[in-house]
């Protein structure tokens, strides 16, 4: 990632010191949320609160609910039962979709178009001109290969053109299924300093991983399992919490108790 990079202008919105940014705006509510797929009961009774400018973590492993929960935020799912608002308006609903930035686990990507056209689609999709596609490709290191087809990308190539997509609009809130899955490792730091400087600028990012060492770098965490939300706090409460010397040892902690 190039330090020339430029961050994705938002208008009306200054840096803060990230002990100031944090304005206790709730971003996302959601009450005892469920989700069912028939006999399936994907989300059960969840309840969670994000506030403005806050990283928040979802950890679990694969099955657990993370995808079907950013799903239910998006509106791409209705809730079988309970409520979940995202910027003060009841999901689904159309018009936040503007202020909402998604980087799925599986490539939405086309892959008969390039680069630089996938990202200026989606610029405008979300009622956006395409000052910024330049700026965005540049930030996730992909400058030189602007111009070439999908198709002809590696899988972590295909991650940072997915993240550049979700970037190029300058949402407000930011949902990242399994961002860094495919990335290297100093690539996958850069993206989380990102991420840091973009919640600095009030920007909330909600981030699932099934990564316990990613999850340091997140302001607040939630395990989830079997569509429960077991425990959530920092990575130091939580690791308090449990009496354990890491968050993988935590979870397990906090995923027996929930089995007695």
């Amino acid at each position: 990632m190039s330090q020339k990079s430029k961050v994705v202008s938002r208008e009306s919105q200054e840096p803060t010191a990230h002990a100031q940014k944090v304005s206790m705006n709730t971003v996302i509510e959601a009450q005892q949320l469920h989700k069912q797929f028939g006999a399936i009961h994907a989300i059960n009774g969840l309840d969670l609160r994000v506030e403005q400018g806050e990283i928040y973590g979802l950890l679990g492993p694969n099955g657990s609910g993370k995808t079907t929960l950013i799903r239910l935020i998006t509106g791409l799912l209705r809730p079988t039962d309970g409520r979940i608002t995202v910027l003060n308006h009841p999901m689904p609903n159309k018009a936040v979709l503007a202020n909402i930035g998604y980087m799925t686990q599986a490539s939405a990507l086309y892959e008969d178009l390039t680069i630089r056209e996938n990202v200026s689609f989606f610029a405008t999709m979300c009622g956006r001109g395409n000052g910024q596609v330049d700026a965005v490709i540049e930030l996730v290191d992909l400058s030189d290969r602007a111009d070439s087809l999908v198709r002809t990308l590696s899988g972590g190539m295909k991650q940072r053109a997915s993240l550049a997509c979700a970037l190029v609009h300058a949402p407000r809130l930011l949902l990242l299924d399994e961002p860094t899955v495919g990335v290297d490792p100093q690539l996958r730091a850069a993206f989380w300093d990102y991420f840091r400087r973009l919640a600095d600028e009030g920007v909330t990012l909600v981030v699932s991983s099934h990564v316990m060492d990613e999850a340091e770098r997140c302001d607040r965490l939630g395990f989830i399992r079997q569509g429960k939300l077991l425990a959530e706090g920092t990575a130091a409460s939580l690791r308090q919490q449990s009496n354990t010397p890491t968050l993988e040892a935590a979870f397990l902690h906090f995923a027996n108790s929930d089995s007695l």
